[in-house]
């Protein structure tokens, strides 16, 4: 998962959209080089064994930590950081596109109306996703490209950042940059609404419980902890779904080969291999 930034933390105090867009895509930026190295192994977990039945392919990425020391024996230490630049401008766009639409939903009113957090939330999520998928297109084929003994996936043998860009948009015009923005609009839009339907509660939850200090920052802290799980939980399915779309291999007309249906085929055929 991305880095867990709440856009009702972040638009808590009165500023102006701009600041907000500035705060939200820094603050998450920042974490998210901390959280690369998770979302390497998460890609390549997801894309292993893709459309085929359990135990019909090899398993060369066994669990978070084992994922983890085989990506930096194969790739090196460097190979953690993989797609980094690419999560980089995903982060920041996505989150400050985000957290700059939620303010105004608050600024306009739309937050004091009953649900309408939820669905602040929710629509600044999926506005965010899909003006940041490009990046997130890029950062997928990145992350997911190693040796060919340990490949999961198609493999895309990108060089860069920018080579990637240029390459999809050769192939398959300014469309293809949105290739797999069906999965992430879901994924993010399930995320936000979420994250803020439940951090309260949680925060709430803790300081009822009285087990720390009144007004400490560790009831916050320990809130969004609780909340992430919870976000965690509802995004996963979403994820695998759009990590796969992201990743899938064009044919000679810019046509996808594998799950030309979108998320709904996609979500269809992961619960075919996995039951």
């Amino acid at each position: 998962m991305e880095p867990s930034c709440s856009p009702h933390a972040a638009a808590a105090a009165s500023v102006s959209p701009p600041v907000d867009f500035v705060l939200g895509a820094t603050a998450c930026c920042m974490a998210c080089v901390f959280t690369n190295p998770l979302e390497v192994v998460k890609t390549r977990l997801q894309l292993q064994g893709e459309l085929r039945p359990r135990g019909t392919y090899p398993r060369h990425y066994r669990g978070v930590l084992q994922a983890m020391v085989a990506v930096g024996q194969i790739d090196g230490l460097r190979g953690l950081q993989k797609g980094l630049k690419a999560g980089l401008l995903y982060q920041g766009v996505m989150n400050g596109v985000r957290f700059c639409f939620y303010s105004h939903m608050e600024d306009v009113g739309l937050t004091q109306q009953p649900g309408g957090t939820i669905m602040a939330g929710a629509m600044a999520g999926a506005l965010g996703a899909f003006v940041a998928s490009p990046a997130y297109l890029v950062k997928t084929h990145l992350q997911a490209q190693t040796v060919a003994a340990f490949a999961v996936g198609h493999q895309h043998n990108h060089q860069s950042v920018s080579g990637a860009f240029e390459t999809i948009y050769k192939k398959q015009g300014l469309l293809g940059l949105w290739r797999g923005v069906s999965g992430a609009v879901p994924r993010v839009t399930v995320g936000s609404a979420v994250q803020l339907a439940t951090f309260a509660s949680a925060k709430e939850w803790v300081r009822k419980h009285q087990w720390f200090q009144e007004g400490s920052w560790i009831v916050a802290l320990s809130g969004g902890m609780i909340s992430s799980v919870a976000v965690a939980v509802a995004m996963t399915p979403f994820d695998v779904v759009s990590t796969r779309l992201y990743n899938q291999p064009v044919d000679e007309m810019g046509k996808v080969r594998l799950l030309p249906g979108g998320c709904a085929q996609a979500l269809l055929e992961v619960c075919v291999c996995v039951w």
